[in-house]
């Protein structure tokens, strides 16, 4: 059985809609978790400065900035190369989701979402990072 250190996850939480950046960091909060929010690529930068995030949970369509090409350029920053990207929108574009792969996503979630669904999307990709640290 593998155990994962039981230290609170810091997620960084990156949506332009303050009422969803609520609603998740409510989420998040009440399950344990650290949750820094953002609702612009300099917030998120300042976030990561203050600490760096064990995920990163990200709307597609930023106001001003694709939520893709922002996550993209944030793991290419040292120290977040390994950080899961979940990116969690109402973008209905046919191709979005293969494309929030494609730029390094780990999951996507369809808005409104279940927060039960977000919550095991989480320890899936909490999991996934623990697992592969330790190769």
């Amino acid at each position: 059985m593998i155990h994962i250190k039981s230290s609170q996850t810091v997620i960084l939480v990156i949506d332009d809609e303050p009422a969803s950046l609520e609603q998740i960091a409510a989420i998040l909060e009440q399950a344990g978790h650290a949750c820094h929010c953002a609702q612009d690529a300099a917030a998120a930068q300042e976030c990561i400065e203050r600490a760096t995030p064990d995920l990163i949970i990200s709307d597609i369509n930023l106001a001003g900035h694709s939520g893709l090409t922002l996550c993209d350029q944030l793991k290419q920053q040292f120290g977040l190369t390994d950080v899961p990207v979940m990116f969690l929108s109402a973008a209905q574009t046919p191709d979005i989701i293969r494309r929030s792969h494609a730029d390094g996503g780990t999951y996507y979630l369809r808005k409104p979402f279940d927060s039960q669904v977000l919550l095991e999307l989480i320890g899936k990709a909490r999991l996934a990072r623990h697992l592969s640290a330790a190769h």
